[in-house]
């Protein structure tokens, strides 16, 4: 497996929290770090080359200015500028990337949802992706994983595990069932023994998904919740006091790598905390 981190730049003032995330979660795992920002052309315009030779040198130098400044922190860190489509640029760029780091320009409840455009890359990347928010995350605690029984929930509990024990936090591990929707103008309310059974079988899915985690991670405090609800909001909810969130992604296939799954979605446009995409 690769050891490096590759970390999205833009002119944007999140990019440095980007970088400092990378950078610290590099410190702690001994890996390197690499920054990599994307040029697009100015097609169609008189001297697009000056224009485009311009941009470059300024990409690179802002490149470097980030560099220095993360000097004194003991992680190797590299810089390449490219030319292109960003998310077609970062999503071949990860296949050789344990993680892509990207910042958000998301400032919390009032602010604009995050647009398409990192959503996007999100989903073609071809290695597990965190979103940092523009968010202070000032005294929160704890990683939140969203759990569904699949096989890429298996991948973001690890995933989340693996940080929860390396940040010394609790893991937060979320399962929630939604009962099937009643027709419309229906006066229908749902038997009891119904919602004890959906409770159950959720719980069941939990236990299940947690097992064997003691193994790898004997210290590791594990918080349990099974709720009903809608599992984007719910997962919103929990992240706004987590130091990270975790969901899975299922995107596959040739369209499918350019969508996410929609609670994926839907928790990264409506940044609570840092956020990992694990497909």
């Amino acid at each position: 497996m690769s050891d490096v981190i590759l970390v999205g730049v833009s002119g944007a003032p999140v990019s440095r929290r980007a970088v400092d995330w990378a950078v610290a979660r590099a410190a702690e795992r001994h890996q390197r770090v690499e920054l990599i920002a994307v040029v697009g052309g100015a097609l169609g315009t008189v001297g697009e080359e000056s224009v485009v030779r311009d941009a470059l040198a300024a990409t690179q130098e802002m490149l470097d200015e980030h560099v220095a400044r993360v000097a004194d922190r003991g992680v190797a860190v590299t810089t390449r500028v490219e030319r292109g489509n960003p998310v077609s640029v970062l999503a071949d760029a990860s296949a050789h990337a344990a993680l892509l780091v990207l910042g958000s320009d998301y400032r919390g409840e009032g602010g604009p949802a995050r647009g398409p455009h990192g959503v996007r890359t999100a989903a073609a990347a071809k290695c597990p992706v965190v979103v940092v928010p523009d968010i202070d995350l000032g005294e929160r605690s704890g990683v939140v994983v969203g759990i569904d029984g699949s096989e890429v929930s298996e991948h973001a509990i690890r995933f989340a595990a693996a940080e929860a024990d390396r940040l010394g936090e609790p893991l937060i591990a979320v399962a929630v069932w939604t009962p099937l929707h009643a027709p419309r103008n229906s006066s229908a309310v749902y038997p009891e023994l119904y919602l004890a059974n959906m409770q159950a079988a959720t719980e069941e899915v939990l236990a299940l998904s947690l097992a064997g985690l003691r193994e790898d991670y004997p210290d590791l405090e594990v918080v349990r919740h099974v709720v009903q609800g809608y599992p984007a909001f719910v997962l919103n909810e929990m992240a706004h006091t987590a130091r990270l969130a975790v969901v899975g992604t299922h995107g596959r296939g040739a369209i499918a790598r350019f969508l996410l799954g929609s609670i994926s979605q839907e928790v990264l446009a409506r940044l609570a905390t840092v956020t990992a995409v694990v497909r």
